[in-house]
């Protein structure tokens, strides 16, 4: 069993690299572990892609589960082969706890392309304090190239760990915009608060005037904190919404607090709606509890006119 982050990398990698690609990166890693200058570091991760491909890494459940314990909230589920041997190498530093280590990271993120972006994004959680990075991820999380931008907030505990209230407000905000996926945004549900539901419900009503449909993950933003004017736009969206906008608004009723819940007509509302997926959902939502993970089938792209 892996006791370290490192030697889950290295165990997944273990198992997929072939032959080409172990021989490289042996050679990287032993490199690496010898404090080669930065600017070799950061031409080792460009390099890796010459020998390891770009294929899924797609761990197994077991390997998920063991991640999961080794780091809550780090899922690398969507990783690449390629990503994985990139991360592996950052891992490899020998001074990666200081301040050599750090200058190195930022080298790299310095000469970077848009692949070498996303594993250094996504491996930085895995590095010790990687709250030294703040500013860096903070940058990935105003990107506008949605593989950056995923590869720095999705998946991963760190936004939610280390950003503060004003980085952590945009980069859920810019996700609603960019139409990530902000159900993979780990610890939404822990930092919602009334600040977030009001910019949330501002970008709706901006929406709604410029004749724009409502991302539907939009309303996972509320949660106890919408109050009275988050209970009528989502009765708005139940009403007269697109299918996925109506379902994910649905299961939003579940995360009101329970004062605003109680002024619902679950019965009603039930008996306006034919969309099997709405019916399912509010009566999910009759239950309370709703949970981030559950609004993952309202992700896709959102009609772009009314």
């Amino acid at each position: 069993m892996q006791t370290t982050l490192r030697e889950w990398v290295a165990a997944a990698l273990e198992q997929r690299l072939s032959v080409a690609g172990r021989e490289f990166l042996a050679k990287a890693r032993a490199e690496v572990a010898a404090r080669c200058e930065d600017a070799r570091f950061a031409e080792l991760l460009s390099l890796t892609s010459r020998f390891v491909s770009a294929t899924p890494l797609a761990p197994g459940a077991e390997e998920l589960a063991a991640a999961e314990r080794l780091l809550p909230g780090w899922n690398p589920e969507r990783w690449t082969l390629r990503e994985a041997a990139r991360i592996d190498l950052l891992l490899t530093l020998p001074d990666a706890a200081n301040a050599r280590g750090e200058r190195a990271v930022e080298s790299a993120f310095a000469f970077a392309d848009a692949g070498e972006l996303c594993a250094l994004y996504r491996g930085v959680a895995l590095l010790p304090e990687p709250q030294r990075f703040f500013a860096r991820v903070a940058e990935g999380a105003r990107s506008n190239i949605r593989a950056v931008f995923e590869a720095a907030i999705c998946d991963s505990p760190f936004p939610a760990r280390h950003f503060d209230d004003v980085a952590w407000r945009q980069c859920v905000i810019k996700a609603l915009f960019i139409e990530a996926p902000l159900w993979r945004v780990q610890g939404l549900d822990s930092r919602l608060d009334a600040e977030l539901a009001r910019m949330a419900l501002d970008l709706c009503e901006e929406r709604r005037s410029a004749g724009r449909h409502v991302n539907p993950q939009l309303w996972m933003c509320l949660g106890v904190h919408g109050g009275e004017r988050g209970r009528r736009a989502l009765l708005a969206e139940l009403a007269a919404g697109t299918s996925e906008g109506r379902a994910a608004a649905a299961l939003a009723l579940g995360r009101l607090s329970p004062a605003e819940r109680a002024q619902l007509d679950f019965a009603a509302l039930l008996a306006q709606q034919s969309d099997p997926r709405t019916r399912a959902a509010l009566t999910r939502a009759r239950g309370g509890d709703v949970a981030q993970h559950e609004f993952k089938p309202y992700d896709g792209p959102v009609p772009k006119v009314v």
